[in-house]
């Protein structure tokens, strides 16, 4: 592993700030930020702005003139080598005149992985990778994981009681959490570029699943999961104006013997169209289904200093029997939202 300054996190970490920014724009590419430094100065810098547009290192190089002679480069992601919607960044740098760039972490894309990097060596520029490597993984992990598998990265978003109720068994579930939680759910719901529901929750709850937020922000994809084919009041939310619904049931996805959709190839639809990443919020029959395909990535889980009983519904529908069957969390966050308690965890495998 090549050595790094404690002036060259700092460059990077400005890099990784600049690329977070463009996460409303970039929508199926990865987000990604670009300093440019020289003498000790940064002379210029740029991020990945709007999906098909120019990448980062072309909008910060494009503020010297793509003059960066005896520079130092810093990007988030490898530099692409290949023609795409733009041209390749791995010429516009070696044009430029930078002689060395630091890089957190490579291609994901098994087919282009290190060619960026081959590229701008074998023109004789110092190249190191390593840098924020971890901070540079999480920040694009949806499309990581799209790259390597062709799923996007599935959050499951639950609020429940501390009993592990989501609503009682009338279905009566607002609110559990307080006004906190509900607004961090906004926030959650902007990084993700779809949301997916179940058709029960769609008849029983009417939510329009879309970002309330004084922002800008557009409201994820909303996607519904209708096995049955019961959707099929158009003035329901879900088809409000303010953001657009794909409801997937057996007319335009693969089923299982049992008669529900297969949920791997809903997912691989949504990765085909550019989906990195999915913010499930569903009833506890599709949050089972999902955990038995192993398909949920991370769990948000809001819970609330309430008791809800015996008689209320779980969070998930998972028929396990025996000790050694219960399924084994890692957490990787506990803070409070408000009065509520907000997990992150992932299944330990």
């Amino acid at each position: 592993m090549p050595t790094f300054s404690k002036n060259d996190s700092h460059y990077m970490s400005i890099a990784l700030k600049l690329a977070s920014q463009g996460r409303d724009g970039v929508k199926a590419n990865p987000m990604v930020g670009c300093v440019v430094v020289k003498d000790g100065q940064i002379i210029a810098k740029g991020y990945h702005q709007t999906f098909g547009e120019a990448h980062a290192e072309i909008n910060a190089l494009s503020q010297i003139n793509n003059q960066a002679d005896g520079a130092t480069l810093y990007v988030t992601l490898e530099p692409c080598s290949h023609v795409g919607k733009t041209p390749p960044c791995a010429h516009a740098i070696i044009d430029s005149g930078v002689n060395q760039v630091v890089v957190a972490t490579l291609d994901p894309n098994p087919l282009v992985s290190g060619q960026g990097v081959a590229m701008l060596e074998a023109a004789g520029i110092k190249v190191n990778v390593g840098l924020l490597e971890a901070e540079a993984l999480t920040l694009n992990r949806g499309f990581i994981k799209r790259m390597q598998t062709g799923l996007p990265f599935v959050t499951c978003k639950i609020a429940m009681s501390l009993d592990g109720k989501t609503s009682m068994a009338s279905g009566e579930s607002q609110w559990i959490t307080a006004k906190a939680a509900r607004e961090d759910v906004q926030h959650l719901r902007t990084k993700n570029q779809a949301v997916m529901t179940g058709s029960g929750t769609v008849l029983s709850d009417n939510p329009s699943m879309t970002v309330r937020l004084n922002t800008t922000t557009m409201s994820p994809l909303r996607v519904v999961i209708d096995s049955q084919q019961q959707i099929t009041d158009q003035t329901l939310n879900i088809f409000s104006n303010d953001a657009p619904t794909l409801v997937l049931d057996p007319n335009n996805s693969k089923t299982l013997d049992n008669g529900k959709l297969d949920l791997t190839d809903v997912l691989k639809q949504l990765g085909e169209q550019g989906i990195n990443t999915v913010l499930l919020e569903a009833g506890p029959n599709l949050i089972g289904a999902m955990i038995k395909e192993n398909l949920i990535d991370e769990f948000v889980i809001y819970t609330a200093p309430i008791l809800m009983g015996s008689n209320a519904n779980s969070m998930a529908t998972l028929a396990l029997d025996a000790m050694n069957d219960k399924i084994q969390l890692n957490l990787s966050e506990i803070r409070m939202v408000g009065d509520d308690i907000r997990i992150t965890a992932n299944i330990k495998t």
